[in-house]
């Protein structure tokens, strides 16, 4: 192993948190990767990781050899391209994670335009509205609607997302139309768990510069915007949720939008990858088709 793979290594372990994890990203045994560690630790002079039994930390100096290792690789990556074949266009197998509804309304169906330009490539979409690890799920890039905690991640800001409030016509025959706030203590909701902490929000609506909130009676809750929305078109309650995607359903008149000046406040959506300086050619040329991909029919 030469000492670039030895940092790409090291760097993963970090990333990881763990010498098993880090094992399985990299498809090598746990006893490779251990090895590769003390090899290093031992040509450097100090000791680069505090290990524990269920965990892996950088130590102070193996906190400033892991920024200073990212742009080695980085450095050692962009040399190496300098001299490849320009002629020959990106390749590889691309594992990308998005929520279900995009995937399958969005990106799934424009895929054959991708797929055509870059014959080289081969796309594994994970369609889930769970919250995944870049680096212990090998993914190379999420799209992620709402607050982002991810502070080790590159994120591209795309916009946001504008949510409405919906309900079927045959619920609104039933309980009437709410105008305002005030009337939401006489309708019902259909509540959303998110699928990776079960918290459900409160009914949100945004007015004088502030954001408001209500807990909404409701007697059925769910945990995809799939089985949402189809509560909703069954006459279950109201929801709050994006334009897009409901926009077949507000065409057709199976949904109707009410309460259009007290919306709740919109969703921030970004593209999260782990490094600016590791991105492939794939990764990079992906990027740059879904982008405005998702500006033009997310972005309503």
């Amino acid at each position: 192993m030469d000492r670039i793979d030895l940092f790409a290594t090291f760097a993963r372990v970090v990333e990881c948190a763990s010498f098993t994890r880090a094992a399985a990203t990299l498809g090598q045994p746990r006893s490779s990767v251990s090895a590769a560690i003390r090899l290093l630790e031992d040509r450097l002079g100090t000791r680069l990781l505090h290990r524990t039994t269920r965990h892996v930390a950088p130590t102070q100096d193996g906190l400033a050899f892991y920024e200073r290792c990212l742009r080695l690789i980085a450095e050692v990556e962009e040399a190496e391209a300098l001299f490849r074949n320009t002629v020959d266009g990106p390749a590889g197998k691309l594992r990308v994670d998005v929520p279900g509804r995009i995937g399958r309304l969005i990106i799934a169906p424009a895929l054959p335009d991708f797929l055509a330009r870059y014959p080289d490539i081969a796309i594994e979409l994970g369609v889930t509205d769970r919250a995944v690890n870049l680096v212990e799920d090998s993914v190379d890039c999420v799209l992620r609607v709402g607050p982002l905690s991810d502070s080790s991640l590159i994120a591209r800001n795309l916009g946001e997302l504008r949510l409405i409030n919906v309900a079927s016509p045959a619920y609104l025959d039933r309980r009437g139309v709410p105008e305002r706030p005030e009337d939401l203590s006489r309708h019902e909701a259909v509540h959303y768990a998110s699928p990776s902490t079960g918290a459900v929000e409160d009914w949100q609506w945004l007015e004088g510069g502030r954001v408001h909130g209500l807990a909404m009676p409701g007697r059925v809750t769910v945990n995809s915007a799939e089985a949402y929305i189809a509560c909703c078109l069954a006459g279950l309650g109201l929801i709050q949720i994006p334009a897009y995607d409901v926009a077949t359903e507000i065409a057709g008149g199976t949904l109707v939008e009410v309460m259009p000046e007290h919306r709740a406040e919109p969703m921030p959506i970004a593209l999260l990858y782990p490094h600016r300086q590791h991105l492939s050619r794939r990764l990079r040329v992906f990027i740059d088709w879904l982008e405005p991909l998702l500006r033009e029919r997310l972005l309503l």
